[in-house]
């Protein structure tokens, strides 16, 4: 656990770098597996989801357990998971990578985006997959999935750590997602890794002008040449960078 909370400017800091540049900003620092693997979009949105995690941790389902009946229990932990994520946290599911049958569908979700919850991530798949990417809500996924999580998941911790695809993430952990997929960023360097993020996106915004219009990337990227420093103070200037 922890007792970080994400300001409102640190939050805009994330909203503004991408997944790689965080990829390279935690492996400076020899953080090399806290991207998401096999998680996507259910349908890309134009601004990063942010938030830190709210976690569920799912077990394989024993059938006598897992009948319809127990969502009338109004403690289920999934059910409950849903009412208790605080509004501007993402709520990050471990289904164990399995998407056979779905971690949750349309109704939970939008239960979540009315609330304002910031986000929602499974390792497994989602059903109602068409109406959950028509929310106003960035929901991550492996696949569709119309099966009921009673099929093959039983929800039965709230808030502990957890895994998602193959990333260790702990509740209050920064939860960034973008296009192409989800980065988990410690809680401890998540101040760190948003200011280097700033500046890495800054200066690779540079470089992709440069090299459009025709520049090698040869001693500008990474910048070994003084000319690309100089030149890069001159754009950052120029750009109110």
């Amino acid at each position: 656990m922890t007792n970080y909370v994400l300001s409102d400017a640190t939050r805009k800091k994330y909203e503004g770098v991408s997944c790689a540049t965080l990829c390279t900003a935690l492996f400076k620092r020899g953080l090399r597996n806290q991207f998401i693997q096999d998680v996507h979009p259910v349908l890309p949105k134009a601004k990063n989801m942010v938030g830190q995690a709210f976690t569920l941790r799912y077990i394989p389902a024993r059938e006598d357990l897992n009948q319809l009946t127990v969502f009338q229990n109004p403690a289920h932990p999934q059910r409950a998971a849903v009412e208790q994520c605080p509004p501007g946290f993402v709520m990050v599911m471990d289904s164990r990578k399995d998407p056979r049958a779905a971690s949750a569908g349309s109704i939970l979700v939008s239960r979540l985006m009315i609330r304002g919850v910031a986000g929602v991530v499974t390792d497994g798949g989602f059903r109602d997959s068409p109406e959950i990417g028509d929310l106003d809500i960035p929901a991550y996924h492996n696949r569709p999935s119309a099966p009921t999580n009673l099929t093959l998941h039983q929800a039965l911790d709230i808030n502990v750590p957890i895994g998602c695809g193959d990333v260790a993430v702990w509740p209050g952990d920064v939860v960034v997602g973008d296009r192409e997929g989800v980065i988990i960023v410690p809680a401890h360097l998540a101040e760190d890794i948003a200011d280097e993020a700033v500046e890495m996106t800054a200066f690779e915004d540079f470089v992709t002008e440069e090299v459009r219009k025709g520049r090698s990337i040869i001693g500008l990227y990474p910048a070994t040449h003084e000319e690309t420093k100089a030149d890069f103070a001159r754009w950052r200037q120029a750009n109110g960078r």
